[in-house]
């Protein structure tokens, strides 16, 4: 029996190992290459079926999510909080009385579609480009 909970213990260790390293597909490396040309402390992770590499251009943190073939989902880039639509700002303090923003990102589709993020305690919230509550999203 403790043979069988060891092995056990080994193989979920190895797949929590293995999904800190992970290693996205070569299409997705290369289509981030061409994107970010520059970028740096690059690290991948797998998100639902697909990669999203996390990164440092120009000194602005941000991120990008991939398909398996290399195809943009998102991009994700790091805004200071001061920057969001006045719209979010006033939404955030008629609903999220006390609360402080602590981060904010503009989110941009594949399709082009613009969305804002804004990142409280244990959550983010997010809008559309007009400043239009779309949902909260728990870390």
């Amino acid at each position: 029996m403790k043979k069988i909970l060891l092995a056990l213990a080994l193989i979920v260790t190895m797949a929590v190992i293995a999904q800190k390293n992970v290693v996205a597909p070569d299409a997705a490396k290369v289509a981030f290459a061409k994107t970010y040309p520059g970028a740096v402390k690059i690290k991948w992770e797998q998100e639902a079926g697909n990669y999203e590499v996390s990164f440092t251009l120009n000194g602005q943190k941000g991120s990008a999510i991939y398909d398996p073939k290399g195809g943009l989902v998102e991009s994700e880039q790091e805004i200071k909080v001061t920057d969001l639509p006045a719209v979010v700002s006033a939404y955030m303090k008629n609903h999220y009385k006390g609360v402080t923003v602590k981060g904010a990102a503009k989110i941009t589709k594949a399709d082009g579609t613009v969305n804002y993020e804004a990142e409280i305690k244990g959550k983010d919230v997010l809008f559309d480009a007009n400043g239009k509550f779309l949902k909260e999203v728990k870390d």
